[in-house]
């Protein structure tokens, strides 16, 4: 494996850094040597530096995004820490749709609008599916908008497929919904059509404006300012807080908090888990 110098790892870095907000210092030198290694090798290059700028030259960027690709973290799982979907499942969604209703006209169906800001491979967002079939058995009831983004291509690909492995399906997906949502697909498992048509994906690099994907009433936003400067993390909890609608729901991960972040959110708690809503 190809050793990584100093100076290499400050120019990768701020390179990484550019393209998808992720934050890594010489500490981390060891993650660029095991996972850029294969490129510098598939790209004839000599050293890192090499590799940047062949990237940097690339027009059709193929080398930047699948740097990205191996930067990313994709560590996710179905059902995640339990507590964020107990409190979605049991207490945002029924009051949301108890507003929704009673602001609803009569001939138009409450609207619904979650947005997974940082979806991997969509373990994530087809949980939220799985609840909100669940919860509501009728879904033609509601306009209901599922909407998973990633910086990730091969997040992306993955999770628009459905389709995942014995080890990924495994990790959180309780048996009963296994035979529920999934089905065989040679030797993993396919989430179901009525399950995947209810979910949109798309490529979203989090540090660019948000204001083109419209207003949600509910966002994860999980696991992933964690790896951005704290300058960046003011950034992105106030474009979330302005794509929200009012009094919207914002749930991150359980070791995140937004106190001196991001004051236009409010900490709630319920069902053993803190979220947090937009203040009025």
């Amino acid at each position: 494996m190809k050793k990584i110098t100093p100076d290499e790892v400050k120019i990768i870095a701020k390179y990484i850094h550019d393209i998808s907000g992720i934050f890594l210092d010489q500490s981390k030198a060891y993650l660029f040597e095991t996972r850029l290694d294969s490129l510098v090798k598939e790209n004839g290059c000599s050293s890192f530096t090499e590799l940047y700028h062949q990237a940097k030259a690339d027009g059709t960027k193929s080398i930047e995004r699948k740097i990205i690709d191996a930067i990313s973290t994709n560590e996710t799982m179905f059902f995640r820490d339990t507590s964020p979907f107990d409190v979605l499942q049991h207490k945002i969604l029924p009051d949301l749709i108890d507003t929704r209703s009673a602001n609803s006209s009569s001939f138009l169906p409450p609207q619904i609008r979650i947005w997974s800001a940082a979806c991997s491979t969509g373990q994530e967002v087809y949980s939220i599916a799985m609840v909100l079939k669940e919860l509501l058995p009728d879904l033609n009831k509601y306009n209901i908008t599922l909407l998973g983004t990633d910086i990730s291509d091969a997040a992306i690909s993955q999770s628009s497929y459905g389709s995942y492995n014995k080890f990924e399906i495994e990790r959180g997906l309780p048996p009963e919904k296994l035979v529920r949502y999934f089905s065989r697909n040679g030797d993993n498992w396919k989430i179901k059509d009525d399950i995947r048509a209810m979910v949109k994906f798309s490529k979203l690099n989090l540090l660019l404006p948000l204001n083109g994907l419209g207003k949600f009433d509910i966002v994860f936003c999980r696991n992933v300012a964690i790896y951005f400067t704290a300058e960046d993390r003011k950034k992105l909890f106030n474009k979330i807080a302005d794509i929200l609608e009012p009094k919207g729901y914002l749930i991150i991960g359980s070791t995140e908090s937004l106190t001196d972040i991001c004051p236009r959110f409010e900490p709630k708690r319920s069902i053993r888990s803190i979220f947090y809503q937009l203040k009025r």
